[in-house]
């Protein structure tokens, strides 16, 4: 038997990623699941947050929360963009 697996479109990751860059931080996945515009399937949902996780996105606490911790702040981008390169 086997099983198919759904795949995320690309507008859904982009709606979870914006909730989670605007708040920051969720006390659980249910808190975040709950908070979506739209309503999303828990396996996708869960699919999405693994992807978050391995592009090093999004992190979980001890506790379960989900915070964000990619670096996206306009004066770091700024810095980078600025920076003399070392070879």
């Amino acid at each position: 038997m086997s099983t198919i697996t759904h795949m995320p479109r690309l507008d859904t990751i982009e709606m979870v990623e914006k909730v989670v860059r605007k708040e920051k931080t969720f006390s659980s996945k249910n808190q975040l699941w709950r908070k979506l515009p739209k309503q999303v399937q828990y396996s996708t949902f869960k699919k999405i947050l693994d992807y978050l996780e391995s592009s090093n996105k999004i992190m979980y606490d001890k506790d379960g929360a989900i915070i964000w911790i990619f670096a996206d702040n306009p004066k770091l981008k700024k810095l980078l963009r600025e920076t003399t390169r070392l070879r």
